[in-house]
């Protein structure tokens, strides 16, 4: 296992694009959540959860996290690499089991980067909009429990994202329709919460979509109302991860190169 390892991160950290994604996935993350910082203001939106908005760039630094989990299997399929690998390590579940422990470090790595900045950014951006003391609101801080729990669970978030996008990969292979895929499973389903119009089902949607789900981690404020709880959200997404790790590791084990 241990030169599966090394052969994995020797694969990804080689690759043209990685270093590419990454640094495009800290920039979109702390540049889109700086934007809405900058943007909510008190009074106006003095009933805002903060932490929350400070970590909305999750949202689109996800989708070069999504990108490049697919690249790391996918992208062995279309140049035909997947063959040497698999000779060199022909217990295909080890192999897998290997990128999937190699991308979950280099993604939390860069995640926490991310939220680190995210955070900062709120911290420096948000008290110039209203959101003071006097109204009601302390500086952001990982010392505040639920600020570190939203921050931790946004960089558990990614990871998550990052492995169901590796098993959508391994099962579909082609870069383009896993992207497709996952990419629909995560941005489709909140317009279709937006659009029905059966409270029901908008409370399902809610509750089982991964991302809807999936952030509920962040949440800081008036937890009662949320359709679905902080980590049990965040169990709803490994649920959908492992479900797409076990369909792409069945599926590799089944199949020939």
């Amino acid at each position: 296992m241990r030169h599966a390892l090394h052969a994995e991160w020797t694969k990804l950290r080689t690759a043209p694009g990685t270093v590419w994604l990454l640094a495009a996935s800290i920039v979109l993350t702390a540049g889109a959540s700086a934007l809405a910082a900058a943007i909510v203001k008190c009074p106006g939106s003095c009933t805002a959860d903060t932490t929350k908005v400070s970590l909305t760039g999750i949202m689109l630094g996800q989708a070069t996290v999504a990108t490049l989990a697919v690249l790391v299997m996918s992208g062995e399929y279309s140049t035909g690499m997947i063959r040497v690998t698999l000779a060199a390590m022909p217990r295909r579940p080890a192999l897998l089991a290997a990128k999937a422990a190699v991308l979950s470090g280099v993604v939390l790595a860069v995640g926490a980067i991310a939220v680190g900045a995210s955070l900062l950014a709120g911290r420096l951006l948000e008290p110039g909009n209203g959101f003071t003391a006097r109204h009601g609101f302390a500086a952001l801080s990982l010392a505040h429990g639920p600020t570190l729990r939203a921050a931790a669970g946004s960089v558990l978030y990614l990871a998550l994202i990052a492995l169901l996008s590796l098993g959508a990969a391994t099962a579909l292979r082609d870069s383009a329709a896993a992207i497709t895929v996952v990419l629909g499973l995560l941005y489709i389903f909140p317009v279709l919460g937006d659009v029905v119009l059966n409270p029901a089902w908008q409370h399902r949607i809610a509750r089982w979509a991964p991302m809807n789900a999936g952030l509920a981690i962040q949440a800081t404020r008036n937890l009662g109302t949320l359709p679905i709880g902080p980590w049990a959200g965040l169990g709803v997404l490994a649920a959908w991860t492992a479900v797409a790790l076990l369909a792409g590791g069945l599926l590799l084990r089944l199949r020939d190169a």
